[in-house]
């Protein structure tokens, strides 16, 4: 294999063993290595981890509507324990920065002490209730969308973990790290990423975006009367959804922190999944 493939692999590994609990350990860990530079670089693979997630999410899902009665409440259930299963993978990471984020912002209008309250491992009222209603309004925007379609459910969910995952390499890009630089796990990436891990990270977007239409075209498994312009013109209202929500966090972390800690990217990836399934179903 060429030393550039090798390479990306690594970083591949290193961003999957960073950002979900699959087990990357033993000697395929020590064949990876780790580096802060290479966490850096590895940065341009959180969309990548994104379409191995949403994958397995997904196919989870098709899975439990092919076995679940035919009932209205059958992607509602499906819904549910797809999310779960999304949690599950990456051990909640990316709920545990929303929370950290709301309670932080929620809590204090100061800077210094909304990033002190940040750092504090306990979640008070303002992150609980942020997570729970994240995932209320996951739940139930992705049962509406199974309602119009269990395809085109299964087939957000794939790109919504994408989509969600290449905004905040963005915001690592314009902001400016903030907080406890020492004691950060995210302080390799607060550095600004290279333009090369910006253009590894759109391509696996745009992979995913060819696959997902590709897929609802090819196999003709949609289940609503749209034409391919049609789809297209749904899925770049989702896309462009979930930028304008990426926009609206990027702003506030800059309005209130100047900058952005690593549960600024968990948040903002939340958020703008959950833009996406909302934008997907107001077009559809």
């Amino acid at each position: 294999m060429p030393p550039f493939a090798l390479q990306f692999v690594r970083h591949y590994l290193l961003s999957l063993q960073f950002f979900t609990r699959i087990p990357i350990t033993g000697r395929l860990a020590a064949w990876v290595g780790y580096s802060p530079a290479m966490l850096r670089a590895s940065a341009g693979h959180f969309p990548g981890v994104g379409v191995l997630v949403g994958a397995l999410v997904a196919v989870f899902t098709a899975m439990l509507l092919m076995a679940l009665p035919a009932t209205g409440s059958a992607p509602l259930v499906a819904a549910a324990l797809g999310t779960a299963l999304g949690v599950l993978i990456t051990g909640a990471f990316h709920e545990d920065g929303l929370a950290d984020v709301a309670d932080g912002l929620g809590g204090s209008h100061d800077r210094v002490r909304s990033l002190e309250i940040m750092k504090d491992s306990r979640v008070g009222a303002f992150g609980a209730i942020a997570v729970v209603l994240m995932l209320m309004c996951k739940v139930t925007l992705l049962g509406l969308l199974g309602d119009v379609s269990a395809s085109l459910m299964v087939v957000a969910l794939f790109v919504a973990h994408v989509v969600s995952r290449t905004w905040p390499l963005l915001t690592i890009r314009l902001l400016a790290h903030v907080g406890d630089v020492a004691g950060s796990k995210s302080k390799p990436l607060a550095d600004q990423i290279s333009l090369g891990a910006l253009v590894t990270g759109f391509s696996w977007l745009f992979l995913s975006l060819a696959l997902a239409v590709y897929g609802q075209v090819a196999t003709d498994f949609i289940a609503i009367d749209v034409d391919l312009q049609s789809l297209l013109m749904a899925f770049s209202k989702a896309v462009l959804a979930s930028f304008v929500a990426w926009v609206m966090m990027t702003r506030w972390f800059w309005r209130r922190l100047q900058g952005f800690t690593g549960d600024c990217l968990g948040a903002t990836q939340q958020v703008c999944e959950l833009a996406f399934y909302l934008g997907l179903a107001v077009s559809v």
